[in-house]
Protein backbone atom coordinates (compact mmCIF):
# COMPACT_ATOMS: atom_id res chain seq x y z
CA UNK A 1 0.00 0.00 0.00
CA UNK A 2 2.94 2.50 1.39
CA UNK A 3 4.45 1.54 -2.25
CA UNK A 4 1.43 2.41 -4.66
CA UNK A 5 0.69 5.74 -2.80
CA UNK A 6 4.13 6.90 -3.25
CA UNK A 7 4.15 5.93 -7.02
CA UNK A 8 0.67 8.35 -7.05
CA UNK A 9 2.36 10.68 -5.58
CA UNK A 10 5.36 11.02 -7.96
CA UNK A 11 2.89 11.12 -10.61
CA UNK A 12 0.51 13.61 -9.13
CA UNK A 13 3.82 15.73 -8.46
CA UNK A 14 5.25 15.30 -12.15
CA UNK A 15 2.25 16.12 -13.83
CA UNK A 16 1.84 19.20 -11.71
CA UNK A 17 4.97 20.75 -12.74
CA UNK A 18 4.07 21.92 -16.56
CA UNK A 19 3.29 24.85 -17.00
CA UNK A 20 2.40 27.29 -20.57
CA UNK A 21 2.72 30.51 -18.93
CA UNK A 22 6.44 31.27 -18.74
CA UNK A 23 6.05 32.88 -22.27
CA UNK A 24 3.79 35.11 -24.25
CA UNK A 25 2.53 34.16 -27.40
CA UNK A 26 4.14 30.70 -27.50
CA UNK A 27 1.73 29.31 -30.05
CA UNK A 28 2.05 32.65 -32.25
CA UNK A 29 -1.61 32.91 -32.43
CA UNK A 30 -1.36 36.74 -31.62
CA UNK A 31 -0.42 37.94 -34.92
CA UNK A 32 1.77 40.93 -35.81
CA UNK A 33 -0.50 44.10 -34.96
CA UNK A 34 0.30 45.10 -38.54
CA UNK A 35 -0.56 42.13 -40.47
CA UNK A 36 -2.92 42.61 -43.32
CA UNK A 37 -6.81 41.65 -42.22
CA UNK A 38 -7.50 40.14 -45.56
CA UNK A 39 -3.97 38.17 -46.29
CA UNK A 40 -4.50 35.58 -48.98
CA UNK A 41 -0.51 34.42 -48.80
CA UNK A 42 0.50 31.46 -46.98
CA UNK A 43 3.45 33.63 -45.14
CA UNK A 44 4.26 37.62 -44.77
CA UNK A 45 7.52 38.38 -44.01
CA UNK A 46 8.20 40.46 -41.07
CA UNK A 47 10.18 44.25 -41.38
CA UNK A 48 10.83 47.02 -38.85
CA UNK A 49 7.39 47.60 -38.52
CA UNK A 50 6.38 44.91 -37.46
CA UNK A 51 5.57 43.73 -34.22
CA UNK A 52 5.16 40.55 -33.18
CA UNK A 53 3.82 39.88 -29.39
CA UNK A 54 5.93 38.64 -26.74
CA UNK A 55 9.19 38.14 -29.20
CA UNK A 56 11.89 40.22 -30.43
CA UNK A 57 13.46 39.21 -33.80
CA UNK A 58 16.07 40.05 -36.40
CA UNK A 59 17.28 38.94 -39.74
CA UNK A 60 14.94 36.92 -42.30
CA UNK A 61 11.59 36.56 -40.42
CA UNK A 62 8.12 34.92 -41.77
CA UNK A 63 5.04 34.73 -40.21
CA UNK A 64 3.17 31.50 -41.35
CA UNK A 65 -0.78 31.66 -41.90
CA UNK A 66 -1.23 28.83 -43.48
CA UNK A 67 0.70 25.02 -42.70
CA UNK A 68 -0.38 21.37 -41.26
CA UNK A 69 0.49 22.79 -37.81
CA UNK A 70 -0.08 21.43 -34.36
CA UNK A 71 -1.92 23.74 -33.67
CA UNK A 72 -4.50 26.17 -35.48
CA UNK A 73 -2.11 26.79 -38.04
CA UNK A 74 -0.03 29.91 -37.24
CA UNK A 75 3.80 29.87 -37.22
CA UNK A 76 7.15 31.43 -37.49
CA UNK A 77 9.73 30.61 -40.11
CA UNK A 78 13.52 31.62 -39.62
CA UNK A 79 14.98 32.55 -43.20
CA UNK A 80 18.82 33.18 -43.54
CA UNK A 81 20.35 34.96 -40.33
CA UNK A 82 16.22 35.00 -39.18
CA UNK A 83 15.78 35.38 -35.21
CA UNK A 84 13.65 35.46 -32.78
CA UNK A 85 13.99 35.88 -29.02
CA UNK A 86 12.00 36.50 -25.45
CA UNK A 87 13.12 36.83 -22.20
CA UNK A 88 11.03 35.20 -19.43
CA UNK A 89 11.26 35.30 -15.26
CA UNK A 90 11.91 32.24 -13.72
CA UNK A 91 10.08 31.68 -10.66
CA UNK A 92 10.28 30.00 -7.10
CA UNK A 93 13.20 27.98 -5.79
CA UNK A 94 15.50 26.70 -8.19
CA UNK A 95 14.64 24.60 -11.27
CA UNK A 96 15.11 22.48 -14.22
CA UNK A 97 13.60 24.65 -17.07
CA UNK A 98 13.01 22.12 -20.08
CA UNK A 99 11.74 23.71 -23.68
CA UNK A 100 9.77 21.81 -25.76
CA UNK A 101 8.58 22.74 -29.30
CA UNK A 102 7.25 21.88 -32.20
CA UNK A 103 9.33 22.05 -35.00
CA UNK A 104 8.45 22.19 -39.01
CA UNK A 105 10.02 21.25 -42.00
CA UNK A 106 10.20 24.90 -44.22
CA UNK A 107 8.96 23.22 -47.46
CA UNK A 108 9.51 20.41 -50.31
CA UNK A 109 11.61 21.16 -52.95
CA UNK A 110 15.11 21.09 -51.48
CA UNK A 111 18.18 19.81 -50.98
CA UNK A 112 18.60 20.28 -47.34
CA UNK A 113 16.75 21.71 -44.01
CA UNK A 114 18.54 24.20 -42.17
CA UNK A 115 19.44 23.83 -38.43
CA UNK A 116 17.50 25.06 -35.52
CA UNK A 117 19.85 26.69 -32.97
CA UNK A 118 18.04 26.64 -29.33
CA UNK A 119 19.60 28.10 -26.63
CA UNK A 120 19.19 29.76 -23.22
CA UNK A 121 22.01 31.97 -20.86
CA UNK A 122 24.20 29.09 -20.30
CA UNK A 123 22.96 26.11 -23.10
CA UNK A 124 22.94 25.52 -26.77
CA UNK A 125 21.63 22.51 -28.49
CA UNK A 126 21.19 22.84 -33.15
CA UNK A 127 17.88 20.66 -34.07
CA UNK A 128 17.13 19.50 -37.62
CA UNK A 129 13.55 18.11 -39.36
CA UNK A 130 14.39 14.11 -39.91
CA UNK A 131 11.95 12.82 -42.84
CA UNK A 132 12.42 9.49 -40.98
CA UNK A 133 11.08 10.57 -37.37
CA UNK A 134 7.60 11.36 -37.75
CA UNK A 135 4.41 10.46 -39.57
CA UNK A 136 3.67 13.61 -39.81
CA UNK A 137 4.89 17.19 -41.09
CA UNK A 138 5.97 18.02 -37.97
CA UNK A 139 7.91 16.62 -34.70
CA UNK A 140 8.48 17.42 -30.84
CA UNK A 141 12.14 18.41 -29.92
CA UNK A 142 12.99 18.97 -26.21
CA UNK A 143 15.99 21.22 -24.61
CA UNK A 144 16.77 22.27 -21.15
CA UNK A 145 17.59 25.14 -20.80
CA UNK A 146 18.96 24.76 -17.14
CA UNK A 147 19.14 25.63 -13.63
CA UNK A 148 17.06 28.93 -12.62
CA UNK A 149 15.65 30.29 -9.77
CA UNK A 150 14.86 33.44 -7.76
CA UNK A 151 13.62 35.79 -10.16
CA UNK A 152 16.69 35.21 -12.60
CA UNK A 153 15.80 36.06 -16.44
CA UNK A 154 15.73 33.60 -18.91
CA UNK A 155 16.41 34.82 -22.27
CA UNK A 156 15.22 32.31 -24.73
CA UNK A 157 17.05 32.30 -28.33
CA UNK A 158 16.45 30.44 -31.41
CA UNK A 159 17.68 30.79 -34.89
CA UNK A 160 18.39 29.50 -38.13
CA UNK A 161 21.41 27.74 -38.60
CA UNK A 162 22.49 27.26 -42.36
CA UNK A 163 24.09 23.42 -42.96
CA UNK A 164 24.31 23.83 -46.67
CA UNK A 165 26.50 26.77 -48.43
CA UNK A 166 23.36 26.65 -51.04
CA UNK A 167 21.47 28.78 -49.26
CA UNK A 168 18.62 28.74 -52.12
CA UNK A 169 17.49 25.34 -52.04
CA UNK A 170 17.45 25.42 -48.01
CA UNK A 171 14.51 24.31 -46.51
CA UNK A 172 14.17 26.87 -43.56
CA UNK A 173 12.88 25.84 -40.14
CA UNK A 174 9.10 26.67 -38.60
CA UNK A 175 8.59 26.21 -35.46
CA UNK A 176 5.43 26.40 -33.69
CA UNK A 177 3.99 25.49 -29.90
CA UNK A 178 6.48 26.13 -27.13
CA UNK A 179 5.84 24.76 -24.19
CA UNK A 180 7.80 25.26 -21.17
CA UNK A 181 7.90 22.50 -17.85
CA UNK A 182 10.00 22.99 -14.58
CA UNK A 183 10.95 20.18 -12.49
CA UNK A 184 12.46 20.38 -9.03
CA UNK A 185 16.34 19.82 -8.52
CA UNK A 186 16.40 17.18 -5.93
CA UNK A 187 13.36 14.23 -7.52
CA UNK A 188 11.24 12.07 -5.40
CA UNK A 189 13.00 8.74 -5.30
CA UNK A 190 10.85 5.68 -4.75
CA UNK A 191 11.77 3.54 -2.28
CA UNK A 192 13.22 0.23 -2.73
CA UNK A 193 15.28 1.84 -5.99
CA UNK A 194 19.01 2.94 -6.15
CA UNK A 195 18.10 4.33 -9.62
CA UNK A 196 16.39 8.36 -9.99
CA UNK A 197 13.67 8.44 -12.56
CA UNK A 198 13.92 4.52 -12.92
CA UNK A 199 10.56 4.85 -14.71
CA UNK A 200 11.21 8.01 -16.60
CA UNK A 201 8.27 9.84 -14.91
CA UNK A 202 10.46 12.79 -14.99
CA UNK A 203 10.80 14.62 -18.69
CA UNK A 204 9.51 17.04 -21.20
CA UNK A 205 6.46 17.94 -20.98
CA UNK A 206 3.83 16.83 -23.99
CA UNK A 207 2.59 19.06 -26.79
CA UNK A 208 -1.64 19.62 -25.82
CA UNK A 209 -2.10 18.10 -29.22
CA UNK A 210 1.10 16.23 -30.24
CA UNK A 211 0.27 12.10 -31.06
CA UNK A 212 3.88 11.58 -31.60
CA UNK A 213 5.73 12.23 -28.40
CA UNK A 214 8.70 14.31 -27.88
CA UNK A 215 12.17 13.47 -29.44
CA UNK A 216 15.02 14.00 -27.17
CA UNK A 217 18.53 14.01 -29.16
CA UNK A 218 22.01 13.40 -28.24
CA UNK A 219 22.72 14.86 -24.82
CA UNK A 220 25.86 13.44 -22.78
CA UNK A 221 25.38 15.31 -19.95
CA UNK A 222 23.26 13.79 -17.39
CA UNK A 223 23.03 17.61 -15.88
CA UNK A 224 22.02 18.49 -19.24
CA UNK A 225 19.38 16.21 -19.85
CA UNK A 226 15.73 16.91 -20.94
CA UNK A 227 15.31 13.79 -19.32
CA UNK A 228 16.17 13.92 -15.97
CA UNK A 229 19.17 11.81 -14.18
CA UNK A 230 19.92 10.15 -17.72
CA UNK A 231 22.01 11.08 -20.55
CA UNK A 232 21.17 10.02 -24.27
CA UNK A 233 23.17 8.78 -26.91
CA UNK A 234 21.80 9.07 -30.40
CA UNK A 235 17.94 9.49 -30.67
CA UNK A 236 14.97 8.45 -28.37
CA UNK A 237 11.64 9.39 -28.44
CA UNK A 238 9.83 10.57 -25.09
CA UNK A 239 6.25 8.30 -25.18
CA UNK A 240 3.13 8.91 -22.96
CA UNK A 241 0.55 6.52 -22.48
CA UNK A 242 -1.91 8.48 -23.76
CA UNK A 243 -0.76 7.82 -27.60
CA UNK A 244 1.67 5.14 -26.58
CA UNK A 245 1.72 1.61 -24.83
CA UNK A 246 3.52 2.49 -21.45
CA UNK A 247 4.67 -0.88 -19.26
CA UNK A 248 4.44 1.55 -15.98
CA UNK A 249 2.79 4.96 -15.32
CA UNK A 250 2.57 8.11 -17.53
CA UNK A 251 5.91 7.68 -19.89
CA UNK A 252 8.61 5.79 -21.01
CA UNK A 253 11.25 5.66 -23.74
CA UNK A 254 11.52 4.45 -27.24
CA UNK A 255 15.10 3.76 -28.49
CA UNK A 256 15.45 4.94 -31.86
CA UNK A 257 19.02 3.34 -33.43
CA UNK A 258 19.65 4.13 -37.03
CA UNK A 259 22.90 4.75 -38.80
CA UNK A 260 24.58 4.08 -35.42
CA UNK A 261 22.97 2.47 -32.08
CA UNK A 262 21.34 5.06 -30.00
CA UNK A 263 20.29 4.52 -26.02
CA UNK A 264 19.99 5.76 -22.59
CA UNK A 265 22.45 6.24 -19.43
CA UNK A 266 22.90 7.08 -15.75
CA UNK A 267 24.70 5.98 -12.63
CA UNK A 268 23.25 4.39 -9.34
CA UNK A 269 23.24 5.91 -6.15
CA UNK A 270 25.07 4.83 -2.76
CA UNK A 271 26.26 1.51 -3.89
CA UNK A 272 28.97 -0.37 -2.66
CA UNK A 273 32.30 -1.49 -4.63
CA UNK A 274 32.01 -4.99 -4.62
CA UNK A 275 28.79 -5.87 -3.50
CA UNK A 276 25.75 -7.64 -6.08
CA UNK A 277 23.13 -5.92 -7.11
CA UNK A 278 19.52 -6.74 -9.15
CA UNK A 279 18.77 -4.95 -12.02
CA UNK A 280 15.41 -5.46 -13.47
CA UNK A 281 13.59 -3.75 -16.23
CA UNK A 282 10.63 -4.28 -18.45
CA UNK A 283 11.35 -4.26 -22.55
CA UNK A 284 8.38 -3.91 -25.20
CA UNK A 285 6.82 -2.02 -28.06
CA UNK A 286 4.87 1.16 -28.01
CA UNK A 287 1.91 -0.39 -29.90
CA UNK A 288 3.11 2.14 -32.78
CA UNK A 289 3.35 -1.05 -35.50
CA UNK A 290 6.98 -1.55 -34.91
CA UNK A 291 7.90 -4.84 -35.78
CA UNK A 292 10.55 -6.36 -35.39
CA UNK A 293 13.78 -8.27 -33.39
CA UNK A 294 14.88 -6.53 -30.65
CA UNK A 295 18.40 -6.15 -29.44
CA UNK A 296 19.34 -4.24 -26.50
CA UNK A 297 22.46 -4.14 -25.29
CA UNK A 298 22.29 -3.79 -21.17
CA UNK A 299 25.05 -2.91 -19.28
CA UNK A 300 25.37 -2.84 -15.22
CA UNK A 301 28.63 -1.85 -13.79
CA UNK A 302 31.06 -4.56 -15.42
CA UNK A 303 28.38 -6.40 -16.57
CA UNK A 304 26.85 -6.55 -19.92
CA UNK A 305 24.72 -8.91 -21.18
CA UNK A 306 22.38 -8.76 -24.40
CA UNK A 307 18.30 -8.91 -24.67
CA UNK A 308 16.27 -10.00 -27.23
CA UNK A 309 12.13 -9.09 -27.95
CA UNK A 310 10.21 -10.41 -30.88
CA UNK A 311 7.80 -7.38 -31.64
CA UNK A 312 4.71 -7.50 -33.66
CA UNK A 313 3.83 -3.78 -32.96
CA UNK A 314 0.58 -4.23 -31.08
CA UNK A 315 1.61 -2.89 -27.22
CA UNK A 316 3.95 -5.59 -25.30
CA UNK A 317 6.02 -5.85 -22.41
CA UNK A 318 8.19 -8.47 -20.81
CA UNK A 319 10.27 -7.94 -17.80
CA UNK A 320 14.29 -8.94 -17.89
CA UNK A 321 17.07 -9.20 -15.39
CA UNK A 322 20.47 -9.25 -14.26
CA UNK A 323 22.84 -9.71 -11.20
CA UNK A 324 25.84 -7.21 -11.26
CA UNK A 325 29.14 -6.53 -9.35
CA UNK A 326 29.17 -2.54 -8.38
CA UNK A 327 32.77 -1.78 -9.71
CA UNK A 328 32.38 1.63 -7.86
CA UNK A 329 30.25 4.02 -5.51
CA UNK A 330 28.35 4.61 -8.44
CA UNK A 331 27.72 2.10 -11.21
CA UNK A 332 27.15 3.25 -14.66
CA UNK A 333 23.76 1.61 -16.17
CA UNK A 334 22.90 2.10 -19.74
CA UNK A 335 20.75 0.51 -22.29
CA UNK A 336 21.60 0.15 -26.05
CA UNK A 337 19.61 -0.67 -28.94
CA UNK A 338 21.05 -2.36 -31.89
CA UNK A 339 18.45 -2.79 -33.85
CA UNK A 340 17.40 -0.55 -37.17
CA UNK A 341 13.70 -1.38 -37.13
CA UNK A 342 10.96 0.57 -39.13
CA UNK A 343 7.31 1.36 -39.38
CA UNK A 344 5.86 0.03 -42.62
CA UNK A 345 5.69 3.89 -43.06
CA UNK A 346 9.10 3.93 -43.16
CA UNK A 347 8.69 5.66 -39.50
CA UNK A 348 11.56 5.10 -36.87
CA UNK A 349 10.64 3.00 -34.13
CA UNK A 350 12.69 0.75 -31.43
CA UNK A 351 11.96 -1.07 -28.09
CA UNK A 352 10.39 0.60 -25.51
CA UNK A 353 12.28 0.71 -21.91
CA UNK A 354 10.42 1.63 -18.33
CA UNK A 355 10.29 0.14 -14.94
CA UNK A 356 14.51 0.31 -14.52
CA UNK A 357 14.94 -0.88 -10.82
CA UNK A 358 18.35 -1.03 -8.95
CA UNK A 359 17.20 -3.43 -6.13
CA UNK A 360 19.35 -3.21 -2.72
CA UNK A 361 22.47 -5.58 -2.11
CA UNK A 362 21.96 -9.51 -2.87
CA UNK A 363 23.55 -11.76 -0.66
CA UNK A 364 22.61 -15.13 -3.10
CA UNK A 365 23.53 -16.64 -6.15
CA UNK A 366 22.90 -14.53 -9.51
CA UNK A 367 19.40 -14.10 -10.73
CA UNK A 368 18.19 -14.43 -14.24
CA UNK A 369 15.27 -12.90 -16.17
CA UNK A 370 12.32 -14.09 -14.14
CA UNK A 371 10.47 -17.30 -15.66
CA UNK A 372 8.09 -19.86 -14.71
CA UNK A 373 10.43 -22.95 -14.48
CA UNK A 374 12.16 -20.27 -12.12
CA UNK A 375 8.80 -20.01 -9.90
CA UNK A 376 8.23 -23.47 -10.47
CA UNK A 377 11.09 -24.27 -8.51
CA UNK A 378 10.31 -21.75 -5.70
CA UNK A 379 7.31 -23.52 -4.68
CA UNK A 380 8.78 -27.26 -4.62
CA UNK A 381 11.42 -26.07 -2.46
CA UNK A 382 8.93 -24.57 -0.41
CA UNK A 383 6.52 -27.13 -0.24
CA UNK A 384 9.03 -29.44 0.46
CA UNK A 385 10.76 -27.51 3.89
Amino acid sequence: MAMWFLRIFMLLLVSSCVSSDFLENPDFESPPLNLPKNLNASSVSLDQNSTLPGWTFQGTVLYVTSLELPDTGHAVQLGEDGKINQTFIAKGDDLNYILTFALIRGGQNCSSSAGLSVSGPDSNAVFSYRDNISKVSWQSYSHNLGRWGNGEPINLVLESQAIDSDTNSTCWPIIDTLLIKTIGVTLVQESGNLLTNGGFESGPGFLPNSTEGVLIEEVPSLIQSALRQWSVIGTVRYIDSEHFHVPEGKAAIEILADKAPSGIQTATRDTSEGSRYNLTFTLGDANDACRGHFVVGVQAGSTAQNFTLESNGTGSGEKFGLVFEADKAAAQISFTSYSVTMTKEDVLCGPVIDEVIVHPPLGGATSVKPTWLLLICVFLYVAVL
